[in-house]
C-alpha cells in the first residue's frame, strides 16, 4: 500500500518550520483578533527581510510583544521601547517597533469602530467571503492585488504604518482572506 505523496507550494521548500507553516497555518481562516494582531505584527516586521527569517523568530516576537496582547502593546512605553532594541530575538528597527505599539492603538480603535479587526478586515472581501484563487503555478501569484492596495490605503488613512499593499496581500494570504495555495497542493 503507498502513502500519498504530499505536494507543497513552493516557496516553503524543505524547511521543517515553513512546511509546518504551509501545513496547518498559511490560507487558513482567522477570526480571533489577537491572532489577526500577531499576523499584523510580524508581517509588518517581514517587510522587506524573507518571512523564513520572521518564522524564525516568532517564538521571540510573542515573548517580546506580550503574547501579542494588543491591549498590553498599545500601552508600551519609550523604556519598553528601547527595550525592544535591545532585543536579538527581533528585528530591532527603530521604526518598526514603533510602528507595532503605534498600530497596536489603531487596531483597537477599529475594534471599536466595527465590533472586531475580523469584521472590518472582511467588509473589504466580496460578500464578506474569504476569496479561493485557482492558480496552477507559483509565479501566478500575486505580490498585491487591486484589494491588498485598497485595504492597505484605508490602514494608511486610519493611521496603520509598516503595512503597504505588499504586506497587507501576504498579511491577507497568512490569515486565509486569500487562498493563494496552488491547484496540486495538498493543503488546499
Amino acid at each position: 500500500m503507498s502513502r500519498k505523496e504530499i505536494i507543497r507550494c513552493g516557496w516553503c521548500s524543505n524547511d521543517e518550520q515553513y512546511q509546518k507553516y504551509h501545513d496547518h497555518e498559511w490560507g487558513k481562516q482567522v477570526k480571533d483578533d489577537q491572532i489577526l494582531f500577531e499576523f499584523l505584527i510580524l508581517e509588518s516586521a517581514q517587510a522587506g527581510l524573507s518571512w523564513i527569517t520572521i518564522l524564525r523568530k516568532r517564538e521571540n516576537y510573542r515573548k517580546a510583544f506580550a503574547d501579542f496582547d494588543y491591549k498590553k502593546v498599545a500601552k508600551f512605553s519609550e523604556e519598553d521601547m528601547l527595550q525592544l532594541l535591545e532585543n536579538p530575538g527581533i528585528v530591532r528597527n527603530k521604526l518598526k517597533i514603533a510602528s507595532a505599539i503605534h498600530n497596536a492603538k489603531i487596531f483597537m480603535q477599529i475594534q471599536q469602530d466595527y465590533g472586531s479587526f475580523y469584521t472590518y478586515l472582511y467588509s473589504f472581501l466580496p460578500n464578506q467571503q474569504a476569496i479561493i484563487n485557482n492558480f496552477e503555478l507559483l509565479k501566478q501569484v500575486p505580490a498585491q492585488t487591486e484589494l491588498s492596495i485598497l485595504l492597505a490605503k484605508d490602514l494608511k488613512k486610519k493611521g496603520m504604518k509598516f503595512f503597504g499593499p505588499t504586506t497587507c496581500y501576504a498579511f491577507m494570504q497568512a490569515v486565509g482572506m486569500v487562498n493563494d495555495h496552488v491547484l496540486a497542493c495538498s493543503y488546499r
